[in-house]
């Protein structure tokens, strides 16, 4: 907190305070201090010129706030520098972006080594957690009722090159202690993934208590009952700040996509290394990326994901030039035509 603090001291109003914003759901926000927690609105200016979802405070946000109504509660003005931001697209045809949380260093994605387990669903977010600025990993849950851990360990270190992998079960608590030994005080986590993958759980195993509402698994797909409905900042006993989110039926991603070169840092490398280096590693001759998939260095099906997150995120930055060039024309009207 004493960064922000810093940040903020010289810039600070008569009664004017900085907190942390632990929840918000619909306008409401719930505000973290070292000393008492309030619970929070948005002040009027801040409403009215905010542009989008980035202008608005969203969990993990630093803010200035004013305290009211005899100290219970805030109202807040702004919101201070981020450093990250994890974010996607809305999920659905419309396009737009919503936030997930702020201010996070490291960025836990939950998997369950059973039915759920999906690399390409891992590579989505592990694309989205660079893109944010944070750094992944991944911890997989369920570890007492996968037969196979090391060969799916195996499939996510290659899927998922330089990013630390744990195999965690809330059960018999194997692999909880390791992963405590990787928790910072004064770090922040926060945790995403599907619904049902215990992500609520390891938050009540990391903490030593039940703090978030958990339901028994399904027997017809081993997957547990989806609990979690919004997000929520929690402080574990060691000082490492942890943000839950609600489960995702879906990621859509949104960014740019030459954040896809760190996920797949492999086909970067190897693209390097082609004699041509506008490539496409299809038929071109001295092209490293198939001469590795040949030779089974490299998985073919990596590649197809690859260029297809590629397309997907050149989409996206395609409707937002074209969004920003109809916002243009409505705001200017069109350019007349010279003679």
């Amino acid at each position: 907190m004493n960064g922000f603090m810093n940040e903020a001291s010289c810039e600070l109003k008569q009664d004017e305070r900085v907190g942390r914003v632990a929840k918000a759901t619909h306008g409401h926000y719930t505000i973290f201090t070292e000393k008492k927690t309030y619970e929070g609105r948005l002040s009027g200016g801040l409403y009215h010129m905010a542009q989008g979802p980035r202008e608005l405070p969203a969990v993990g946000d630093w803010i200035v706030f004013v305290p009211y109504d005899n100290g219970e509660k805030g109202l807040i003005q702004r919101v201070l520098t981020r450093r990250t931001l994890l974010s996607r697209k809305k999920a659905g045809e419309t396009h737009g972006e919503q936030i997930i949380a702020a201010n996070i260093d490291k960025v836990f994605i939950v998997t369950a080594l059973t039915n759920e387990f999906n690399i390409n669903r891992i590579e989505r977010y592990v694309l989205q957690v660079y893109e944010s600025g944070a750094v992944p990993a991944i911890i997989c849950t369920k570890q007492d009722l996968c037969e196979d851990v090391d060969l799916r360990l195996e499939e996510l270190r290659l899927a998922a090159p330089g990013v630390q992998v744990y195999a965690v079960s809330n059960l018999t608590r194997e692999g909880i202690q390791e992963l405590k030994n990787e928790l910072k005080k004064d770090e922040t986590i926060s945790l995403i993934g599907s619904s049902g993958v215990g992500k609520s759980t390891l938050i009540n195993s990391l903490m030593g208590e039940e703090k978030q509402l958990t339901q028994e698994v399904r027997f017809d797909d081993d997957r547990g009952r989806h609990t979690t409905t919004h997000r929520e900042l929690f402080l574990l006993p060691n000082g490492t700040t942890v943000i839950d989110t609600p489960g995702m039926r879906e990621l859509q991603l949104w960014g740019n996509e030459d954040t896809v070169g760190k996920t797949f840092s492999d086909v970067e490398q190897l693209s390097s290394e082609c004699k041509f280096r506008d490539c496409k590693h299809h038929s071109e001759p001295g092209c490293a990326v198939k001469q590795a998939i040949e030779t089974g260095e490299l998985d073919k099906g990596r590649l197809k994901n690859y260029e297809k997150l590629k397309r997907e995120l050149h989409r996206l930055a395609l409707k937002e030039q074209y969004s920003a060039h109809r916002v243009n024309r409505m705001l200017h009207g069109p350019k007349s035509q010279k003679k």
